[in-house]
């Protein structure tokens, strides 16, 4: 066992984790040694989930949080009456399973959107590791502050009247959330369904059809069934009623 610890190449762990999407999670918080070690250990990696395939479910106990290895899922409540309302998309390199906090239960379902991958971070042992190294306790909170930033986005996106603002919003964010992911953030693929982008936004799929028609029309995108291209920030961020932050922290 000791030979093995000996042995491990630090820097091949690493970036195991990067490409898994860990590294928001631990390679911030300055981690090194044995205390990575022990956190890889805890880091359980599952078998891949087809598309439709449920990561957890409305009211099943937690245990663990979820980091996105690859592929995209989306969270939803149902209704007593069985009406569907999506809460949220999920990218690689992402956290899923904040919800559970409160009181040890899901209080939504999260769906792989395609065929993906996640790794488990079972939260006792996680927090085993955090009590020991402060920097990891820091990235966590920062992790679950980021994930009310989302929520509260959405909310002020919801209250726009104008439905291309809120398609505009929806866009941009989705651009930020890769360039912060370090992934391609002006030529990416919708995993979801116009359907559930609908649903999120509020609005008819329709509407959302006809505004994805005129944002290519002003030269803002340009759509190819799922694959969309920004082709003018600039617009995009004049329709989204505010510039992007990471494109103003570029300009500075």
């Amino acid at each position: 066992m000791s030979t093995a610890v000996a042995t491990l190449d630090i820097g091949r762990l690493r970036a195991s984790c990067s490409a898994c999407g860990l590294s928001q999670l631990c390679l911030p918080a300055g981690i090194d040694g044995d205390d990575l070690l022990r956190l890889d250990a805890a880091v359980q990696q599952r078998r891949p989930l087809q598309r439709g395939q449920k990561l957890f479910e409305d009211g099943s106990t937690f245990h663990a949080l979820f980091v996105v290895r690859s592929g995209t899922f989306k969270t939803y409540s149902t209704s007593a009456d069985g009406e569907v309302q999506i809460l949220g998309f999920h990218l690689p390199g992402e956290i899923i399973g904040f919800d559970a906090l409160a009181d040890d239960h899901h209080r939504c379902t999260a769906e792989a959107l395609e065929l993906a991958s996640v790794c488990d971070v079972p939260f006792d042992g996680l927090q085993d590791v955090a009590h020991q190294v402060p920097g990891l306790h820091r990235q966590l909170l920062r992790i679950a502050s980021r994930e009310v930033v989302k929520d509260h986005e959405h909310l002020v996106m919801m209250g726009r009247k104008q439905a291309q603002e809120r398609l505009a919003i929806f866009l941009r964010s989705l651009s930020d959330r890769q360039r912060r992911l370090r992934l391609v953030h002006d030529d990416f693929l919708l995993s979801m369904s116009r359907q559930d982008l609908a649903n999120y936004l509020g609005l008819a799929i329709e509407t959302v059809s006809r505004i994805f028609t005129r944002f290519e029309e002003m030269g803002v995108l340009s759509v190819e069934r799922k694959r969309i291209r920004i082709l003018d920030f600039a617009r995009l961020d004049e329709i989204a009623g505010e510039a992007s932050p990471l494109l103003v922290q570029q300009a500075i």
